[in-house]
């Protein structure tokens, strides 16, 4: 019997001891390897809250504050963690409907039950100030702060660019980045990204049953610190973009002006333009789908992506080839024979100076004739292709046919065109030996197949001013605490031509301003040396006013190249003008010539873009 009682007795034991070995592995489970269960237990008492850094600043050249920051806040939510909420309360503090306030909270459920996600993005201090003092009401909601870009002034949108929240490629490409981060979408927000955005920070907090914070977990001791963004220092001046901006109101083209010394950027204009602003906050998509939408394209950034004909300016660059090839001299010259390829009125050029003031179409026609058939070769078809490879590597020596390397997004620039003998023999144009200079003459005097952009044609203007080379152009001079500076922005690219030939180039670009003859005497500014090309660019509409120039003629401190879209009248008429103003802008510090610049302020000389049906 005592045996009986004892077997009862071990299996009683046993099962009180394999019940309570399942609660203890169930509750090691729950507390150990059970990850939902521990994220649930620790967003009922702890709340990691991310510090995002504030956005390093930019300044332009001379100090001025471009783009600063300003706080805001992020509404959060946790969607296991709201329970008993007063929808009708909840929505009426703040400021959505119902249906908002569904969809909102599916998005959230979507991305995750246990972790945070943003559920109202960016809003204003003064819009959290009005009902901070009920969030404690609705738990699994709280704020995070963050900033939000201000541009000070409505200038250089192309040139700064804007902020936008992460998409799933940025997501995918850098770890750095979670769901409602913001990153730099183009312009130097995004060119220098890794600089400004700073390194973020986290603040784990005690919670109580209120949904209030009652202090840091630890005492603080697994927090992070945020580490700012650094600062940029561009090479701008905000007192010329702007006074250029307002130049080409009521216009369609672009100004880039640079220091020739140092490949600065001074300005860069894409008219029209728009105001940063409009592409900050919540407001930003709405706006976005506007400009996206204006058939005017505010949004192109033209200096940069436009690709043009570039027209008689191209004829500099021709004839310190022509030099350099030693199949002209300086006092080579040529008659207007108009039966070769039109040209205006005026006497016969004596010499490359002269053929730069006049303009002349057939002088560069005879010119690039010389270039392309050498008679290198007996068969006139391998004779051009010769000496369509040895033009288009000169060419290449300009910065042409090639995106300079500014420090903007590669994505938003364009290369031009500069046909080489493989574009020419596709069949798609004429195919092998079915070429030679009497195909493609029209690239003698920039128009045919030879596209340049007019960041290439400042930097033309660059290379003349310095007599043979240019710096690699760039808009920050340098960036962060330590004055770091991108020795690539300060590379020196000869063109390996002699500067004399380049003392023509420069007296004949002075010629077309203040010469007898000359084609740009708008651009005369007094007791100022300019020096300029103008060029008309054909196309299917108007012709395309275009004027490069520099100034002083000797130790330049400006280069400026305008495009003015569909402005009839030729580069004299309306790009030399403007440019002069430019240029009396930055070296005088103001404009004298009162009238002329009101003038040119008003004027609307663009043709209208006929709507599509």
């Amino acid at each position: 019997m005592r045996n009986q009682y004892q077997e009862r007795s071990t299996v009683i034991r046993i099962i009180f001891l394999t019940v309570g070995l399942i609660f203890i592995v169930r509750l090691a489970f729950m507390q150990v390897f059970d990850g939902e269960y521990r994220r649930l237990a620790d967003n009922q008492a702890l709340r990691p809250i991310t510090q995002y850094p504030g956005r390093g600043l930019i300044y332009d050249r001379n100090g001025e504050l471009l783009v600063y920051n300003e706080a805001v806040y992020d509404l959060m939510v946790i969607p296991k963690m709201v329970k008993n909420l007063d929808t009708n309360l909840f929505c009426n503090v703040v400021g959505i409907t119902r249906d908002e306030f569904l969809t909102r909270m599916k998005k959230a459920k979507k991305y995750s039950t246990y972790a945070a996600s943003i559920f109202m993005k960016q809003v204003s201090k003064e819009e959290y100030g009005a009902w901070q003092n009920h969030l404690y009401k609705f738990h699994g909601f709280y704020v995070q702060q963050r900033t939000l870009r201000v541009y000070d002034k409505p200038i250089a949108a192309h040139v700064l660019g804007y902020v936008g929240e992460v998409n799933q490629s940025d997501l995918d490409n850098d770890k750095y980045y979670k769901q409602g981060d913001y990153i730099g979408k183009s312009g130097l927000e995004k060119s220098y990204e890794e600089v400004l955005r700073g390194i973020k920070g986290k603040h784990i907090m005690h919670v109580d049953v209120h949904n209030r914070e009652i202090g840091h977990y630890m005492n603080g001791a697994l927090d992070t610190m945020a580490i700012e963004g650094g600062n940029l220092y561009t090479t701008l001046d905000a007192e010329l973009q702007e006074y250029a901006e307002g130049i080409m109101a009521n216009k369609r083209g672009c100004i880039v002006a640079i220091e020739p010394a140092t490949g600065e950027v001074l300005a860069m204009v894409s008219a029209p333009g728009y105001d940063p602003n409009l592409l900050v906050g919540r407001v930003r998509g709405k706006n976005y789908l506007k400009l996206d939408s204006d058939e005017n394209k505010p949004m192109l950034n033209r200096a940069l992506i436009g690709q043009y004909p570039p027209g008689s300016i191209f004829k500099v660059a021709q004839a310190m080839i022509a030099l350099d090839l030693g199949v002209i001299t300086p006092q080579t010259g040529f008659v207007c024979d108009k039966s070769l390829v039109g040209c205006h009125n005026h006497p016969s050029a004596r010499s490359v100076q002269e053929a730069i003031k006049m303009s002349c179409n057939p002088y560069f026609y005879q010119v690039y004739r010389r270039i392309i058939q050498q008679g290198k070769y007996k068969n006139i078809y391998k004779d051009a292709q010769y000496g369509l490879t040895v033009w288009h590597d000169y060419m290449l020596r300009f910065g042409f046919g090639q995106k300079l390397p500014i420090d903007l997004p590669r994505g938003g620039m364009s290369s031009g065109n500069i046909p080489d003998t493989a574009f020419y023999n596709n069949k798609r144009w004429y195919g092998r030996d079915k070429w030679a200079f009497s195909t493609i003459y029209s690239n003698s005097i920039g128009q045919g197949e030879v596209t340049v952009v007019p960041l290439q044609m400042a930097n033309l203007a660059c290379i003349v001013a310095n007599r043979g080379y240019y710096i690699t152009p760039h808009l920050v001079r340098y960036f962060g605490p330590d004055s770091t500076k991108n020795e690539e922005y300060y590379e020196k690219h000869e063109t390996g031509i002699k500067p004399a030939y380049f003392e023509i180039a420069v007296n004949g670009m002075y010629d077309v301003v203040h010469g007898a003859g000359g084609t740009a005497h708008k651009a005369n500014i007094p007791d100022i040396d300019v020096c300029g090309k103008t060029g008309t660019a054909q196309n299917s509409g108007d012709d395309h006013s275009v004027f490069i120039s520099f100034a002083p003629k000797n130790n330049p401190k400006i280069a400026v190249a305008v495009y003015v879209e569909n402005a009839r009248g030729g580069g004299g008429t309306w790009a030399a003008p403007i440019a002069s103003l430019v240029i009396e802008k930055y070296i005088r510090g103001e404009v004298t010539r009162k009238d002329f610049e009101r003038m040119y302020r008003e004027a609307a000389p663009c043709q209208k873009i006929k709507k599509k049906k």
